[in-house]
């Protein structure tokens, strides 16, 4: 009996991150025992297949925090290398609003805690996916006028 060597692909995952607004500020998760273990982060995870960005965006931040949100628009997306994990994600961001529902810590062996948060006030560290956002100008400009009520 012969072992074959498999011949993988290795491909970027797609991870979507809902920036959820509510009264001017953006909530944000404080991530353990994951990449990124120690930073915060938006609620988040992977798109599913056949699942639409919206609709994992929605499951995510349910799952996540036991809330609802509405008014979901497509953001911008980042390239995030994990150089020491070894993982490799494109970050599609979805601006939302908060709809319904209580804060809840959901997963608390992923999660910490949850907290809101001004944009100007971002607490560190952060998740690699948010520092790469942070580089976009244009990006955080459309936030923070979404963060605002002008957007």
């Amino acid at each position: 009996m012969y072992l074959r060597e498999i011949n993988m692909v290795i491909r970027p995952l797609i991870g979507v991150a809902a920036i959820v607004i509510k009264d001017n500020k953006v909530l944000l998760g404080k991530r353990k025992n994951a990449h990124g273990a120690g930073t915060w982060a938006f609620p988040g995870g992977h798109l599913e297949f056949n699942e639409s960005i919206e609709e994992c965006a929605k499951r995510e931040v349910f799952e996540e925090t036991g809330i609802h949100i509405k008014n979901i628009r497509y953001g911008t997306f980042t390239n995030d290398i994990f150089r020491e994990d070894q993982k490799h994600y494109v970050t599609l961001f979805v601006i939302s609003e908060y709809d319904e529902g209580a804060l809840e810590l959901k997963e608390p062996e992923k999660c910490e805690k949850w907290e809101w948060f001004f944009w100007n006030e971002l607490p560190e560290p952060r998740f690699l996916p948010l520092e790469n956002l942070l580089k976009q100008k244009r990006a955080c400009l459309q936030i923070k006028k979404s963060a605002a009520g002008l957007g």
